[in-house]
This record gives structure tokens, sequence and C-alpha cells, in this order.
């Protein structure tokens, strides 16, 4: 009988390796990049989020428990009211999902999404939260934990079991698990250029820009409409205008600078900062002279309207009011379908920063203003991960800038006194815009992230700098490329490290499904046992039993 009774147990502890072998398929790991939400200091506030250790288990946001969990959402999932649950239920971290193709988001997700990620920007997290870009692993453990949630309407009985039996988890956590570290040597970096007016004591307008960028994660901000569109139409007028300046029967008699600051996302220091050094420090420059009025280009690549903002009301006859009455003009008479406003808020000094760059010029007297096609300075569309080549719209951006072209240049040949007629074109043929132009410039200007933390520091940002730097040198004259260092002892602005990371994910079986098998391999060897202490009693009944049913 001992043969018999091995064959059956040999069988039977086949059965239970198999269960085993079944249940168990090979963990699969996938790692991937993934950055950081904003960590920052600005005049002694605190923003983002202070965590970057990750070590959890992934979570639908639609689970009812999400404490110790990484939290996982799409874009089109996000909302500040999941961002929030999230954190007061202490989850362990939240992990964003960007698509790779926005322009196939539906236009309602990304102004929602915006909207959300204005607001969470606004306060600090202690969780850490990232971003990556979707991938299809990551998709996969995506509508994996999404199914997963969705068992919450079944029964607790048939959930525990589904998740013992069926389910499983998958496991985040980072390969490096340095510590953050803050950073106070951020550099901010002006270029300025002037076109000589036909006068040697000629009144001077300074045109100027801010270029970096803004977002929830700075390695993905792009900037594309704010303010990548900007600062592509401020290199177009430049083009332009210097085909004016360069003939002694064109040249008006203005000075024209232009300028590009950094630092504009964090309170305009890099305006402040040139600023400073040209009227504290400078013992010559334009802004010390006779300054007509500072034009700072602002979010122009999208919209039928457009709105001056100033800190105060422009007085009669003043150059503001004067570009004002020209402005109108030229779109009254060749856009009419585009609204123009003017935007009063006063600057509120209790305040310690300024919604825009104009406000720095005003703060120092300095006649200025901002051209936006935004009404709101708090708008969710001056900072977003979302704010990519996908959202300009090509013909609107070359429309506002033909519109502010031709509005300096009636304002500055004073052609409205002179009886030219209202629509007429200053810049067409050879002075037409260049579409091919403000595309190369604006893909240029989006092919990296342009956030102020980067653009010292990572080699294709300093290029970025570097080429606009080049454009700036082919067409104006003294060109100066000015670095502000911060005072370590006293920073304006406190960035930190540990922004862009490697996660590693892993799928795991639950633990719950180890205590199941393990009940699993008791019950079997314990059948096992059975049938090999009462193999002769269950042979005799087994072997009646064929013989009754063959009888």
């Amino acid at each position: 009988m001992l043969p018999r009774e091995l064959s059956v147990a040999a069988v039977l502890l086949l059965c239970v390796q198999s269960l085993h072998g079944s249940a168990f398929h090979p963990v699969s790991s996938h790692e991937f990049t993934a950055y950081r939400m904003q960590q920052y200091n600005l005049v002694q506030q605190k923003y983002g989020c202070r965590g970057a250790i990750l070590g959890a288990e992934a979570r639908s946001a639609d689970e009812p428990v999400l404490t110790r969990r990484c939290v996982i959402m799409k874009v089109m999932d996000f909302t500040t009211e999941k961002y929030l649950e999230a954190q007061r239920q202490n989850a362990a971290a939240i992990l964003i999902l960007l698509p790779t193709n926005i322009s196939a988001v539906p236009y309602d997700s990304i102004q929602s999404f915006m909207v959300s990620e204005s607001e969470v920007l606004l306060k600090e997290i202690l969780i850490p939260v990232y971003v990556a870009p979707e991938d299809e692993k990551l998709l996969i453990m995506y509508e994996e934990v999404k199914q997963a949630a969705a068992t919450r309407t079944l029964s607790i009985f048939v959930r525990v079991l589904r998740s013992m039996v069926t389910a499983t988890a998958f496991q985040m956590s980072l390969s490096n698990t340095a510590a953050i570290k803050s950073s106070t040597d951020t550099t901010f970096t002006t270029l300025e250029g002037v076109l000589p007016g036909a006068e040697e004591d000629a009144p001077t307008i300074v045109i100027t820009a801010h270029y970096d960028s803004y977002g929830l994660a700075p390695w993905l901000s792009y900037g594309a409409d704010s303010n990548g569109s900007g600062v592509t139409i401020l290199l177009e007028l430049v083009r332009l205008f210097q085909k004016l300046f360069s003939s002694p029967g064109t040249k008006p008699p203005f000075n024209l600078m232009f300028s590009l600051t950094g630092g504009g996302k964090y309170n305009f220091l890099g305006t402040k900062r040139w600023i400073e050094d040209n009227l504290d420090h400078a013992e010559s420059s334009l802004l010390h002279d006779n300054v007509a009025f500072v034009l700072c280009l602002d979010t122009l690549a999208n919209s039928d309207e457009l709105y001056m903002h100033v800190s105060r009301p422009p007085k009669p006859d003043s150059p503001i009011q004067s570009f004002l009455e020209q402005l109108e003009e030229v779109v009254s008479s060749r856009f009419p379908w585009v609204k123009v406003g003017l935007v009063h808020k006063k600057i509120n000094l209790v305040e310690s920063s300024v919604a825009w760059e104009h406000e720095r010029y005003s703060l120092r007297r300095i006649p200025s203003f901002t051209l936006s096609r935004l009404e709101d300075p708090k708008s969710e569309l001056r900072g977003s991960m979302l704010d990519t080549m996908s959202q300009v719209d090509f013909r609107k951006m070359k429309r506002n800038g033909i519109i502010v072209a031709e509005t300096l240049a009636r304002y500055m040949y004073n052609l409205s006194d002179k009886g030219s007629p209202k629509d007429m074109q200053v810049f067409k043929g050879q002075l037409d815009f260049h579409d091919s132009r403000m595309l190369s410039l604006m893909s240029s200007l989006t092919s990296v992230p342009r956030a102020t933390q980067l653009l010292d520091k990572e080699p294709a940002h300093i290029l970025l700098v570097n080429s606009l730097e080049h454009e700036f040198k082919r067409y104006l004259q003294q060109v100066h490329r000015h670095t502000f260092r911060q005072d370590k002892k006293d920073p304006d602005i406190t960035f930190f490290d540990q922004m862009n990371q490697q996660i590693v994910m892993y799928r795991v079986k639950p633990a719950a499904f180890d205590l199941f098998l393990g009940g699993c391999i008791a019950a079997y060897l314990a059948i096992v046992y059975y049938t090999i202490q009462n193999f002769d009693y269950l042979y005799i009944k087994l072997k009646a039993a064929a013989k009754y049913k063959h009888e």
C-alpha cells in the first residue's frame, strides 16, 4: 500500500505547487521619472510641497481610505477637493499622470485642471506631490487601481475575498532617498538692447517681457502663452523696428529700449534688480533720462480681448493716454471684433508681491503699463503645466503683435496728427510679421522648461538664454547681459532640490493574499495527511462505491 499512498501524496503536493505557481506570477517593475511639485520660500512665505520621500502602495483617488497610500490621479481626475481630501487623510503622496498629448485633452478638462493647479500652488503641503508623463505601464497601473476602487460598491465580504484572491497592488518607492536641500544661489539674468533715436536727447520707450515659466512642477512648465507669447512678439518687434531705425528717413524721434527679464514668475525679482541697477548704481542709464513709458508684454497668444493694465489712470495728454488712443484707433479700424479695455489696479503697498511687471516700474515713478489678453492678474492661465504649444493660437498672437507694432508706429511718428488714415498699415511687405520666424521662436522657447530655478543650472536652459542674447545682438545696439546674484544671508527667494526623481513601481500581491495562500496550503496538507493516514479505509469505501455503481 505504501507506494500507492506515496503516489497520491505526490499528486496532492503537485496540486499545491501548481496553485502556488499560478498565484505568484513574476513580479514586474517599472522605473520612471517623476517631477516634484514646486517648493520655494518667497518673502518669508512657504509655497509648494515640503516632502520628497515616497514608499507606499498606489491607490485611486476614488478609494474611501487613502491613509499612507500614494494617490494616483490623471489630469482629468484632478480637483482641489480630491487634493485636499488626500491631504486630510494623511496620504503618503500624490502622483499626477500628465498626458503626452495635451491637445487631445478636452478644453473643459484643461480649464478645470488649471484652476485647481493655481489654487493648490497658493499654499504649502507636507506630503510629496509628483507629476509623471503618462506611459503604457503607468496607464495599466492606473486602470487597475481604478477598477479596484470600483469594487467598493460590492459587499464587504466580496471585496475582501476579491482582494485576497485576485487583486494585485503596486508599490511606489524612490530610488534616491537623499534629504531635501535648500538653495539660495539662484541668479536672475536680464538682457537689454537699444535702438537709438534720431535726436540725441530723444525720449525713451521701453518694451519688456519676462521670459521664465511657472507651473505645478518646474521641470514640466513650458509657458507657451505665459510668457512665450510676450517674448516672441518682443523679438519680432526688435527685428521690424530695427529696419525702420536703420534708415535716416524713417528713424523716429524716440529711443527704443528692449529688455527680457528673469524671475518674472517670482514677484518680478529680475525686473526689480534691473531697475535698481539702472537707477541706483549706474552712472548713466536711459531709465535716468526722459522715459515716455514702459510697455510690458504678457500673455498674448489667444483671445479677442486686449487689456491695458495701469497702476493709476493715465492723465490727459500724457504719453500713456496718447498710446491708449492710438491703440483704440488701430483696433477699431482694422480689428473691430477685438475688445480693448483699461484696467486700473492701485498698488497696495502693504502687500509684499506685485501682480504685473509694470508695477515694479510704477513703484519707482516710471510711467508704465502692461498689455495682456487677461483681465485678471490672478488668472490660472499665467502659470500652468498645460500652457503648451497646443494652447497657442498663432493667428491671434500674430494679430496682437501687429496691433502693438502699429500702435507704437502711430505714436512715435505722430501719424494721427499728420492726418494719416486710421487704417494705414506701416508693417506690410518687407515689414510684415514673419509667420515662420514667430513659429520658430515659440518652438525654441517651449523646447525646454523655463522655470527660474533651472535657467542658470541646466546646460539646455543656459543655451536658451544665450540664444535670446544672440537675437538681441543681431538687431540691437548696446546689448548688455545683467546677471544678478542674491544675498545668501538675506535672499529674496529660496528654492529646494530633489525636483526630478526616479520612482520604481513594483507589482506585488497584497499581504492578505499571503494569509489566504497559507490557509490553502495548510488545508491541502491536512487533506494529504488525512488521506495517507486513512488510505485503506478510503480505498475500501471507494472500491465498494465503484462496485455498487457497476452493478
